[in-house]
C-alpha cells in the first residue's frame, strides 16, 4: 500500500502516543480519573496521549491547525490545514479495561477531509484511509458490507447519555421500530471504532449522535474510501453540522434513515 508523507507522519505519531496508552491500560487501577460530565470521563491517559499526538505532528508540519478533544483548538499559521485528534474514543470503555477504544487522527483541508488513521493499540488493528486512495486495516484493502437487507444486518446504535430523557424517549422508540426488523443491534462504545468496523464489513449500518468532529472524522473518510456513505441521522445536513451521523453501504441507510423517520412519528 503506497502512502503519502502525511499519512505516514500521522501513523508515526499515533504508533508512538499508543505505547503509553498500552502501559496505562495494563496499570489501570493506577490512573488517575475525573469527571468531565454526565457518562464523560477524561483521563491523565487521555492528555499524555493528545499532548505526543500534537507534538509528533506539529514537529512535522509546524504551522497545521488543531481540533483535539481535550485542548480545544488552535489556530496555526497555516489555517487551511487542520489536524482533528481524539486521543482515547471510548475512554469509559478505557477505564474499565474493556479492549474496545482508538487513537484516532485525521486530516483536513479547507474542510475536506484528505487522510485518517484510527489505532486500536490492543488488538494492533490500524485503520487508515486517504482521499481517492481507498481504505485499509493493516495494509489490507477494506470494503463495506454488500448486504441489501435489513433482516440481514447488524446495526451499530449510539445509546444517550444520562441525563439527556428526550434522545432517551426517542432511543426507546429507536429500537421498538429496528429491533423486529433488523439481525442485531451492538452498541460497543467507540465511533472511531464502530465507523471503522463498517470501512471493514464487520458492521453493516453505524448510527451515532451527540458526535463532535473528533468522533466521526477519520470514520467518514474511512467509510466512503470503503465505498460506503455517510449522512446526518437529522435532516439533510452534513454529521459535522448536526453531530449525528449513519454510515453503511448506499442499499441500508435510507432504509434505515427511513425507519428513524418512522420512529419519530410514532412520537
Amino acid at each position: 500500500m503506497a502512502q503519502s508523507a502525511n499519512l505516514t507522519v500521522m501513523i508515526n505519531a499515533v504508533r508512538k502516543a499508543a505505547r503509553g496508552v498500552q502501559r496505562d491500560f495494563g496499570e489501570i487501577a493506577n490512573l488517575q480519573v475525573s469527571v468531565k460530565g454526565p457518562g464523560n470521563f477524561v483521563t491523565a491517559a487521555d492528555k499524555r496521549c493528545e499532548k505526543v499526538i500534537r507534538e509528533e505532528l506539529e514537529k512535522a508540519r509546524p504551522g497545521y491547525s488543531f481540533l483535539m478533544e481535550e485542548s480545544g483548538s488552535v489556530t496555526g499559521s497555516d489555517a487551511d490545514h487542520r489536524w482533528i485528534i481524539d486521543p482515547i474514543d471510548g475512554t469509559t470503555n478505557f477505564i474499565h479495561s474493556i479492549p474496545f477504544f482508538a487513537l484516532s487522527v485525521a486530516l483536513e483541508r479547507k474542510g475536506d477531509l484528505l487522510a485518517a488513521v484510527t489505532y486500536n493499540p490492543i488488538s494492533d488493528e490500524l485503520f487508515t484511509a486517504e482521499r481517492g486512495q481507498g481504505a485499509f486495516l493493516n495494509n489490507r484493502r477494506l470494503r463495506v458490507a454488500a448486504r441489501k437487507l435489513l433482516a440481514d444486518s447488524v446495526v451499530a446504535w449510539g445509546i444517550p447519555s444520562i441525563g439527556d430523557e428526550d434522545r432517551h424517549a426517542q432511543f426507546q422508540r429507536e429500537m421498538a421500530q429496528l429491533l423486529p426488523k433488523v439481525a442485531a443491534i451492538r452498541q460497543m462504545g467507540s465511533a472511531a471504532l464502530e465507523l471503522a468496523y463498517v470501512a471493514a464489513g464487520r458492521i453493516d449500518v453505524m448510527q451515532g449522535r451527540g458526535l463532535e468532529p473528533w468522533d466521526s472524522a477519520a470514520g467518514i473518510l474511512m467509510v466512503r474510501e470503503a465505498g460506503g456513505v455517510t449522512m446526518s441521522a437529522e435532516g439533510e445536513k452534513a454529521p459535522f453540522e448536526t453531530g449525528t451521523i449513519l454510515a453503511g453501504n448506499a442499499d441500508l441507510v435510507p432504509l434505515i434513515k427511513a425507519e428513524i423517520a418512522a420512529a419519530r412519528k410514532a412520537a
